[in-house]
């Protein structure tokens, strides 16, 4: 078992809506979105390597290592500086369930840039990480930026908001959704018109992948009817994961003990600065 030298956490994000705009002809999506950062998600541990290796201790074992965003995000900062030695041996934590539209893997990603740029004393600026996570994963420049933010483009434009510090319960159900099914799928919204943060804020604003997601994979309607019964429920991102806010931990704890058989589920707050970047500083 190795020593680590520290370690950072990952934080999930909710979409606190998701419109698509329309179709560029890359085939990449114009849309806007609000990304409401947590204080819950995974936790990955770094600890320098004498030799070059990246050595990742991953629980993902249905993932191929070449294939893991972790070990992606390492071997791409490493080509970036044309750093060779040292290495790193890296543990990621997951708490956070795949293909829920939380952010877990683009938040791994962005935490291994962040924690690696301190590891090997890069001093690289978060405008370089962010753009070599966007070469990850459209999600991962609001990690590593690592604040709430209002979102446009492909989701790289990226204004900071600050947003009430709510609490929110998310449900995933037991299916993983495919963000590329969902994205290249005709019967998806492309043409939703632009709102202003001041729009959202009198209570505009809706998630267009939620009827298509609904309609692929029922156990996300049933999940995001059942939470309705307490609190206005949504979907975040392309799913399978649906979410509602509350006044307190405590309404949104006794909802979550109330949750069926086969849902896993997570109470979290809100808040407006990433965990990664408030324990980087600490340290």
């Amino acid at each position: 078992m190795p020593h680590f030298d520290f370690s950072l956490p990952a934080p999930a994000k909710l979409n606190l809506f998701l419109h698509i705009l329309g179709r560029r002809p890359d085939g990449y999506h114009e849309l806007q979105t609000l990304f409401q950062l947590l204080d819950f998600g995974d936790e990955i541990r770094f600890a320098r390597s004498d030799s070059s290796d990246i050595r990742l201790e991953s629980p993902l074992t249905d993932v191929p290592l070449e294939q893991n965003l972790v070990y992606r995000a390492a071997r791409l900062l490493q080509e970036h500086t044309g750093q060779k030695k040292p290495g790193a041996q890296l543990q990621l934590v997951k708490r956070l369930p795949a293909g829920g539209g939380i952010g877990g893997g683009s938040s791994d990603a962005a935490t291994t840039l962040l924690g690696l740029n301190k590891l090997w004393n890069l001093g690289l600026h978060l405008d370089t990480l962010a753009e070599l996570g966007r070469q990850l994963g459209a999600d991962v420049p609001v990690f590593v930026r690592g604040r709430t933010a209002w979102a446009e483009g492909v989701g790289e434009q990226l204004q900071a908001v600050e947003m009430p510090e709510d609490f929110f319960l998310v449900l995933t159900p037991g299916c993983h959704v495919s963000t590329q099914a969902v994205f290249t799928d005709p019967r998806l919204t492309r043409d939703t018109a632009p709102i202003t943060l001041a729009r959202f804020h009198e209570g505009h604003g809706h998630n267009d992948c939620q009827p298509l997601v609904e309609d692929l994979y029922p156990e996300v309607r049933e999940t995001r009817l059942w939470l309705s019964q307490y609190a206005p429920a949504r979907m975040t991102g392309t799913g399978a994961s649906v979410f509602a806010r509350f006044d307190s931990e405590q309404d949104a704890s006794q909802v979550l003990a109330r949750a069926p058989d086969g849902l896993r589920g997570f109470v979290a707050r809100g808040v407006n600065v990433s965990p990664a970047h408030l324990s980087l500083q600490a340290q």
